[in-house]
């Protein structure tokens, strides 16, 4: 018998393919063509508004908004700019009540949110329904404004730019939905543990809502921080003035000067050469610079908040 090794037939080359395409990957084009659209209509605009903030008035009033200046000027920034120590004031009331606000209103949105996510608590229908109730009617501005200065008392202070936001039933409704994902065996888990309800709300279901608080957060952020016609109701005294009342004050006061009857009277003055429309832009971007500096922070709980909430846990 031969004793030499045997060598296997080699299998017959199979001829190659054509790399399988995905479904999905003729269309990536089109949707990042599509998105691609999109960021342009919202940077654009923005690059107009920082471009007309540093033009001259008279060169807005000849050749029109422009994203190139045709003559550059600084005088919009120097007027919002004059009195720097009430800026920096009305951003630190900004600040203070955006920060103390979106903390509080998190915490009892999520409080609000918790019991009525909760399928084996008897009321959470009746509740949920109540919240959304509120979406639909309200008591309307005159009954607002007696409740917060007849009866609260809230009138000149820092409570009445508060607590008119602290509870969105739209928050209450998101938060709600994402909690439902949570799975009950955690909480009864948790419960033979020996752990109490308020201890299953802290120490697990707000760790596991992170997203979703995340994402809230920036939403009441956002509303605090923009926030002005509860501080035309309530607010008179110059020192809880917020940063957005200090703004549509002073486009208020640029409006009556450039319109001014005295402007062609006053020449020296110079009441009609009074950059408004630069001053709107210039005021557009000290409201707004800080929100885009924080935003980019957030971005990725804020993208994973959104997404997370449509996905089955």
């Amino acid at each position: 018998m031969n004793n030499s090794a045997f060598v296997p037939l080699a299998t017959p080359r199979q001829p190659e393919h054509e790399e399988n395409r995905k479904p999905g990957h003729s269309s990536n084009w089109v949707i990042n063509l599509f998105f691609i659209i999109v960021c342009s209509l919202i940077v654009v605009p923005f690059l107009l508004v920082i471009a007309v903030s540093v033009s001259s008035e008279q060169s807005i009033i000849q050749n029109g908004y422009q994203f190139i200046p045709h003559k550059f000027s600084f005088e919009a920034y120097r007027i919002v700019f004059e009195a720097p120590k009430t800026i920096f004031k009305a951003y630190g009331v900004t600040i203070m009540i955006t920060v103390i606000g979106t903390l509080i209103s998190l915490l009892m949105t999520a409080l609000m949110a918790y019991p009525i996510s909760r399928k084996d608590f008897r009321y959470n229908r009746p509740l949920t329904f109540y919240v959304f109730f509120t979406m639909l009617f309200n008591g309307g501005l005159i009954p607002f404004y007696i409740l917060m200065t007849q009866y609260l008392h809230l009138k000149n202070s820092l409570a009445a730019l508060i607590i008119p936001l602290l509870l969105s039933p739209f928050n209450i409704l998101i938060m709600k939905g994402f909690m439902d994902k949570i799975s009950l065996e955690i909480i009864e888990s948790a419960k033979i543990d020996g752990a109490k309800e308020f201890r299953i709300f802290f120490r697990i279901i707000l760790p596991l809502s992170t997203p979703a608080l995340a994402t809230l957060g920036l939403f009441i952020a956002f509303s605090y921080w923009n926030d002005w016609f509860n501080a035309l109701l309530f607010i008179d005294n110059d020192k809880y003035v917020p940063l957005q009342l200090l703004l549509v004050r002073i486009i208020s006061k640029a409006e009556f000067l450039a319109n001014s009857p005295m402007a062609s009277a006053a020449d020296r003055l110079q009441f009609a050469q009074f950059p408004t429309l630069s001053v709107r832009m210039a005021m557009a971007m000290v409201a707004g610079g800080p929100m885009l500096i924080i935003f980019p922070f957030f971005q990725k709980y804020f993208v994973k908040g959104i997404t997370v909430g449509s996905l089955k846990g």
